[in-house]
C-alpha cells in the first residue's frame, strides 16, 4: 500500500480537547491518538499503530506533543480591534479616589469619543499597523480566528476605512478576520440621532454591502443609544445588503434588545447584563449565542455583572470573548477564562468549549471550534500535562505553538512568528 504524506501529524499527546459534542460541556478529550492534517483540514484521527502503517512521517511534517495538551485554536467572536492610541490616562484615573475629579482633571473627551476622535482620521496604514500588534499577541496566546467590529469613525468614510483595514489583516496575518459592521456604535457630534440613523440605513449599510466589507451587522441597543425599534430597521437593512444580524443588547439596561435578539434569531447578543431569565429561555430555544466577555466587566467594573451560570443553566450556547478595545485592552483569551471560571462559574470545560465552539457558532461557523475529521486545521498546543491548567495558572501564557490551516504559525521555542514581518 503506497503512504500517503500528508502536511502534518501531531503525535503522542497527552491530551487532545476535541470540544466535540452540542452540550456547553462536552470538550471529549481524547488520549492516544493521533492527528492527522492534510489540504489545510484534519483527515484523521487516529492510534499511532494506524499512523505508521498509513503515512509518511518525517522530521519536517511531525510535531512531538508528548507530555502536552493540543486544543482548538480559540474563535474570538467579539472585538473593536481597530483603533487608534489608546485610554490609558482614563483607565488610571478611574482606578482610584474621586473618580469623577480625577477624570475632570484629565481635560480630555473619555470614553467612545475620545478613541472615535483619535481614531476617525488616522490613516489606513498606521491604523492597520496598530491592529497588527494587537492580533500577533492575540496569536500568540492562541487565538486563530477573531471578529473586528468598526464603529469608531461614526462617518462613511471612517467606518469604510476601519473595515478595509479588517479586509487588510485577513490578507496580511495568519488570522482568519471576521468583519462587523457597527456604524451603530454611537452618534457623531453635529447630527441628531434621527439624521444618523436614516445615514447608516440609506447610506452606509448600502456601501458597505456592495463592498462586501462585513459579514454581520451590529447595532448597540441599550438606554441613550439606540432603541429596540431602531436596531430593527438597522439589521434588517443589513440582512438586505447581505449582512446577518448581531446586537450588543442589555449591558446597561434592559430594553427591549434581548427580545429582539430572539424575534430575529439572530446570530448572537452580546453583554447580557440584564437580561431577564424569561428571555434567556427563549435565546436558548432560538439558538442565538449569548456572547459574555468578563474581562469586560472586569476592567470597568461593571456594577451588575452578566449571570454566566442562569444562561448556561438555561440551555444558552455561550461563547467568551475578550471584548478587546480601548476600554478592555486584553489579547489573551486564556486570561478572559480564567476570570469566566473564577468570578463566573464557569467549570473548566465550559469554558473551553465557550473559547472555542461557542466562539465559532457565534460567528456562524460550522468548520472550526472543534477538533473532528473535516475541520480546519486551527490548533494550539499547551505545553501543560492536563486542560485544567488554563485555568489554573493564572496570568501564564500556556502557548507552546500554534496550527493554523495545517501550518506552525507560532512556536514559543523559537521566539518567532512565522511567515509574519513584523
Amino acid at each position: 500500500m503506497t503512504k500517503i504524506r500528508p502536511q502534518l501529524i501531531i503525535e503522542n499527546p497527552a491530551q487532545v480537547v476535541s470540544c466535540v459534542g452540542d452540550k456547553m460541556s462536552d470538550i471529549c478529550p481524547l488520549t492516544n491518538v493521533a492527528i492527522v492534517i492534510k489540504d489545510e483540514v484534519i483527515i484523521e484521527i487516529c492510534s499511532q499503530k494506524e499512523v505508521n502503517n498509513r503515512y509518511v512521517r518525517d522530521n519536517r511534517n511531525v510535531i512531538d506533543a508528548t507530555g502536552k495538551v493540543v486544543a482548538p485554536g480559540f474563535v474570538d467572536s467579539h472585538t473593536h480591534l481597530v483603533f487608534y492610541g489608546s485610554r490609558v490616562e482614563e483607565y488610571a484615573a478611574k482606578l482610584f479616589g474621586n473618580v469623577e475629579e480625577n477624570v475632570k482633571k484629565l481635560e480630555m473627551k473619555t470614553g467612545p469619543n475620545r478613541t472615535i476622535e483619535l481614531t476617525r482620521d488616522q490613516p489606513a496604514s498606521e491604523l492597520l499597523n496598530q491592529s497588527k500588534k494587537r492580533m500577533y499577541s492575540m496569536l500568540k496566546h492562541g487565538t486563530t480566528t477573531v471578529e473586528s467590529k468598526s464603529g469608531y469613525g461614526l462617518t462613511i468614510e471612517s467606518e469604510l476605512k476601519i473595515l478595509e483595514v479588517g479586509r487588510k489583516l485577513q490578507d496580511e496575518t495568519p488570522i482568519d478576520v471576521i468583519n462587523t459592521f457597527l456604524g451603530a456604535h454611537g452618534f457623531p457630534e453635529g447630527m441628531t440621532k434621527e439624521q444618523y440613523l436614516k445615514v447608516i440605513i440609506e447610506e452606509m449599510i448600502p456601501q458597505v454591502g456592495e463592498q462586501n466589507l462585513a459579514e454581520f451587522c451590529d447595532v448597540w441597543c441599550d438606554e441613550g443609544y439606540f432603541t429596540a425599534e431602531e436596531s430593527r430597521q438597522i439589521l434588517e437593512a443589513g440582512l438586505a445588503a447581505g449582512m446577518l444580524p448581531k446586537i450588543h443588547a442589555d449591558a446597561y439596561s434592559y430594553i427591549g434588545g434581548s427580545d429582539l435578539a430572539a424575534d430575529m434569531k439572530m446570530v448572537s447578543i452580546d453583554h447580557l447584563n440584564y437580561t431577564p431569565d424569561h428571555v434567556m429561555k427563549r435565546l436558548a430555544d432560538r439558538k442565538v449565542v449569548g456572547v459574555v466577555m468578563p474581562a469586560l466587566d472586569f476592567a470597568v467594573a461593571h456594577k451588575k455583572p452578566f449571570n454566566a451560570r442562569q444562561m448556561l443553566d438555561s440551555g444558552m450556547i455561550v461563547a467568551l470573548a475578550t471584548d478587546m478595545c480601548p476600554a478592555c485592552y486584553t489579547t489573551s483569551m486564556q486570561f478572559v477564562m480564567q476570570l469566566a471560571c473564577r468570578l463566573y462559574q464557569f467549570s473548566v470545560e465550559e469554558a473551553i468549549k465557550a473559547a472555542t465552539w461557542g466562539g465559532a457558532k457565534a460567528l456562524n461557523l460550522e468548520d472550526r471550534g472543534t477538533i473532528a475529521v473535516g475541520n480546519l486545521a486551527d490548533l494550539q498546543i499547551w505545553d501543560v500535562p492536563n486542560y485544567k491548567h488554563v485555568a489554573y495558572e493564572l496570568g501564564s501564557n500556556l502557548v507552546d505553538t500554534v496550527i493554523k490551516r495545517g501550518e506552525v504559525v507560532y512556536e514559543e521555542k523559537a521566539k518567532i512568528l512565522e511567515n509574519v514581518e513584523l
